[in-house]
């Protein structure tokens, strides 16, 4: 189990990670740590897989992307066999398994939406198996941060390496061939040494003033939603994680998914498409908590949060991670993975 300097650690690294010379030193200092304390402790966190990842979050969608939620209903005798097809594309960055008919949810990303349209073709050609895919029509709140700390004392908070909502309505971020170069050397992480921008600069055969102004320009239109730490909700003790989904009045749900979105316990809030005779509920929001019992709790409060504007929800617990690797895009001139 992490101690309570881990915890704080992971609490700290949440909220961001600096573009400075030596950012570990300087996150040390801010937890009077010293910079070997502060990889070593990153090295185990994500060794014993308490940590999922560490490093920029990219969004593609800023870029033109896209990542579309799909599920599936595999039949139990084929349940592996399934899962293994469809974790064989790289573009399938999450897949869970849910207690409902649908009880196979993963999350495509790509660098268009030409690209997502062919890898669900591609699983259905592979599992034989209809896909109903659930794009993202509008998104409330994106923020997974659990709440580490309680009993623990006061938290000491990372200056802010996230993204503002000012640059909503921006175009889309033009991907040069470095810009690819670089989120396929980063989307698996950054590299635990005192100056990773030093060593990924080098890599990248760029000078670190110009990786770390790329990183920058990223950051402030949205592309990378936040540089640090993502932690693995189930080894910190958050095993109930359920996928609650309502059947909201369309002329009401965008007032009211802000207000599911600015809830306690609501990490991903979105608006999704219904399909029709499938799937009856356009309203999505991730909850987190240590038991069912608590997660029914964060339920009651958005019931009655939407009122009569709701007809019908539903809880969708996951019951096994199947795979979660992240964005995975191709380096420039890299042959297709088959």
């Amino acid at each position: 189990m992490p101690t309570p300097e881990d915890l704080r650690l992971i609490d700290y690294l949440h909220g961001g990670f600096p573009l400075s010379e030596r950012p570990f030193a300087e996150v040390g200092a801010a937890l009077g740590l010293g910079e070997a304390d502060v990889i070593a402790a990153l090295q185990r966190l994500l060794g014993r897989g308490d940590l999922t990842r560490f490093g920029p979050l990219f969004q593609i969608e800023r870029a033109g992307g896209l990542f579309v939620l799909a599920a599936l209903t595999a039949p139990e005798h084929r349940y592996a066999e399934v899962t293994a097809l469809v974790n064989s594309l790289p573009e399938v960055a999450h897949n869970y398994r849910r207690e409902h008919a649908l009880n196979m949810w993963f999350v495509i990303g790509t660098e268009s939406p030409a690209l997502a349209d062919a890898a669900i073709a591609r699983i259905e050609a592979l599992t034989n198996l209809k896909v109903h895919a659930f794009p993202k029509q509008r998104e409330y709140f994106v923020e997974l941060r659990l709440p580490l700390l309680e009993g623990q004392g006061a938290a000491v908070t990372a200056p802010a390496t996230l993204r503002t909502e000012s640059d909503a309505g921006a175009a889309p971020f033009e991907l040069t061939d470095f810009d690819r170069t670089l989120i396929a050397a980063t989307q698996s992480g950054l590299p635990l040494v005192p100056q990773p921008y030093h060593e990924l600069a080098a890599a990248l055969g760029v000078s670190t003033d110009q990786l770390r102004q790329r990183l920058q320009q990223m950051l402030a239109h949205g592309l990378i939603r936040r540089i640090g730490a993502v932690p693995n909700h189930y080894r910190l003790g958050f095993t109930a994680n359920g996928m609650s989904v309502w059947d909201v009045d369309d002329a009401e749900v965008d007032a009211l998914g802000e207000q599911v979105g600015a809830l306690p316990g609501v990490s991903h809030c979105y608006r999704r498409p219904r399909a029709p005779g499938v799937w009856r509920y356009n309203l999505f929001a991730m909850l987190h908590g240590r038991s069912r019992a608590e997660v029914e709790v964060q339920a009651e409060r958005l019931r009655e949060l939407l009122g009569s504007a709701c007809r019908a929800h539903d809880i969708l617990y996951s019951s096994a991670i199947l795979k979660k690797t992240g964005l995975r895009l191709a380096r420039p001139g890299a042959p297709a993975e088959s």
